[in-house]
């Protein structure tokens, strides 16, 4: 008789577990959170399972810093290695986010890298001895990509895909992959294999998806570098819920090739690309893994990938972010899609934003208002048309071979539908290539999107700030909408979320536009903040989208890094620091 999923779920479930050391368990008394916020963020520095160094190494050295000392022989590779390991299976303990657990075969490699470096005093390559974590999606060679799917459990991957290809030659060290959704296309990573992620700062709220289990991860230091996937929002969803950096590129600026996505192959090339990015805790950290993909020729590995140095990419740049050539950095403001409109505190955080920018000392930031209210329905529209073209049927094939259920966000939203046709298909991608034309003369001021107040400005918009969603950190299974990230994948643009602030009580403040909802979605989304007690999102971190022109990722990291220092100020509210 053929295991059933439930079955399956147990064995899988087993042996992660097993996978963990048992010096590395957490005490009972520590697997739960000291005060009445959710919050387990401090769990790992008093449970007694890190040594103080190791203490130092997650907590007081980000990403670029780790590499530095990792390069110079500062830092071995060993001790970092092991302490990422030993903090992730610490947070997998609280907040269920890893999936794939290969500690043994990362302390190994570590200790092989620092061999090499004792033996010819260089590091391997640009990230030499870094600990990087992956989500699930990815195939290493030995391990399973099973996506949170039953059926897909216990055949583990006979290729690397060509990020992890990538990343072995520049020389980090890969140690865990990440939780998922059931389907990658929910926003709350949940599924029936491996369980629900939690978010470490409130486990009232969600981890966002479909990258949940990275940003959960990243969020409890338990990952100095995480690689996220996302074709509606999935790696900036996460990053927002999470209180992270997180960085969607163009297609074909970073391997994507070799994934387990669930669809059949081939699928992309009618629909979405998804792209892969960092997820970080800060900007100069997502550069950096970018900078390292971009500069390790990874047209070599994926076909799709441009043959473009991250060095090249410099004169994509109408100039530089650094503000050394004497203008100041060109912002538009998009307070509203038009679909969904954003709740009192993401307006207000969109007011602060615009006028920190505005009187940013030497006039170092123009802000410009932009309006693309018209735009972002059909943007909508459209996007769920492409990505419903194989009607849902292919996934509800794996779910139903082994007689799994959906996962609790998508039950009421995920449905077998009939597969649309060859013309179908077609007018969906002429309206994507009419959208796409058409948003390219947002970047203009004779485009016909930016307010006018008087002033006049010469040249184009270096990037735009908009919301990551219309509502702050929601519930659990309460997201709404991807209507303000999904637009940019597929106009094919890339974008990254930058945290600003946390969310204060005076935040609670605010009434909801007089009159009807615009719509259904919009309903919903005014339900976050009538239906719910509002104190459930104070102390959640509130965060900005940055978007720039197609292909301009670098433009896009270097403005964020910009806007980054710009909008230091923003992070005390009401006399307090934010700690993000």
């Amino acid at each position: 008789m053929p295991e059933t999923w439930q079955d399956i779920a147990a064995r899988k479930q087993r042996q992660r577990t097993d996978r963990i050391p048992k010096a590395w368990l957490v005490p009972a008394s520590h697997l739960t959170a000291t005060n009445n916020s959710g919050n387990v963020l401090d769990v790992p520095r008093r449970c007694g399972v890190l040594a103080s160094q190791e203490i130092h190494i997650t907590e007081d050295l980000d990403a670029t810093a780790l590499v530095a000392g990792l390069a110079t022989g500062k830092l071995k590779s060993v001790d970092v290695v092991t302490a990422f390991c030993k903090r992730a299976a610490i947070a997998q303990q609280l907040v269920n986010c890893l999936t794939e657990i290969f500690f043994d075969d990362a302390i190994a490699r570590a200790k092989q890298l620092d061999e090499q470096f004792k033996k010819t005093g260089k590091p391997v390559g640009s990230l030499h001895g870094l600990p990087i974590s992956i989500k699930d999606s990815f195939k290493v060679k030995g391990y399973d990509a099973s996506i949170g799917v039953a059926g897909f459990c216990f055949k583990p991957a006979t290729i690397n895909s060509a990020l992890v290809e990538v990343l072995l030659e520049q020389g980090a060290v890969l140690y865990c992959k990440t939780n998922v959704p059931l389907t990658m296309m929910a926003l709350d990573s949940h599924n029936n294999v491996f369980g629900r992620t939690l978010n470490p700062a409130n486990t009232a709220l969600t981890a966002g998806g479909s990258s949940g289990g990275e940003g959960a991860l990243s969020a409890m230091r338990g990952s100095p570098l995480g690689i996220g996937t996302d074709v509606g929002g999935s790696i900036r969803i996460p990053a927002m819920c999470n209180g992270l950096v997180g960085v969607k590129p163009s297609h074909g600026r970073v391997p994507y090739a070799g994934q387990e996505g669930g669809a059949l192959p081939g699928s992309s090339k009618v629909g979405i690309e998804s792209t892969a990015g960092p997820i970080a805790r800060n900007v100069r950290d997502c550069e950096m893994l970018l900078r390292a993909v971009g500069d390790g020729q990874p047209w070599l590995f994926d076909p799709d990938v441009l043959p473009q140095s991250w060095e090249q990419q410099r004169s994509l740049l109408t100039h530089s972010p650094t503000l050394t050539v004497g203008r100041p950095l060109r912002v538009g403001i998009v307070r509203t899609d038009g679909h969904v409109t954003p709740l009192p505190p993401i307006q207000r955080l969109l007011d602060e934003v615009a006028r920190t920018l505005g009187s940013s000392t030497r006039d170092a930031v123009e802000v410009v208002d932009i309006d693309i209210s018209r735009l972002g329905p059909q943007l909508l529209k459209v996007f769920n048309g492409v990505m419903s073209i194989d009607g849902a049927n292919t996934w509800f094939d794996h779910i139903e071979a082994t007689g799994e259920s959906l996962s609790p966000w998508l039950a009421t939203r995920l449905r077998r539908r009939p597969q649309k046709s060859l013309d179908e298909v077609r007018k969906l991608q002429a309206q994507k290539l009419e959208l796409q034309t058409e948003f390219m003369k947002v970047w203009k001021e004779s485009g016909g999107y930016w307010a006018r107040d008087g002033k006049q400005s010469s040249g184009d918009l270096d990037v735009i700030i908009c919301p990551v969603a219309p509502h702050p950190v929601p519930p659990i299974d309460r997201w709404n909408t991807t209507n303000y990230t999904s637009a940019f994948n597929l106009l094919d643009l890339p974008s990254g979320v930058l945290p600003v602030r946390t969310f204060a009580e005076s935040d609670m403040e605010g009434d909801l536009p007089r009159g009807e909802p615009l719509n259904g979605w919009d309903k919903i989304n005014q339900g976050l903040w009538t239906e719910i007690d509002r104190k459930v999102y104070v102390g959640s971190v509130m965060s900005v989208q940055i978007v720039a022109p197609k292909l301009m990722d670098r433009r896009l990291v270097e403005s964020m890094a910009v806007l980054e220092k710009a909008l230091a100020p923003l992070r005390e509210v009401s006399g307090k620091a934010s700690k993000l």
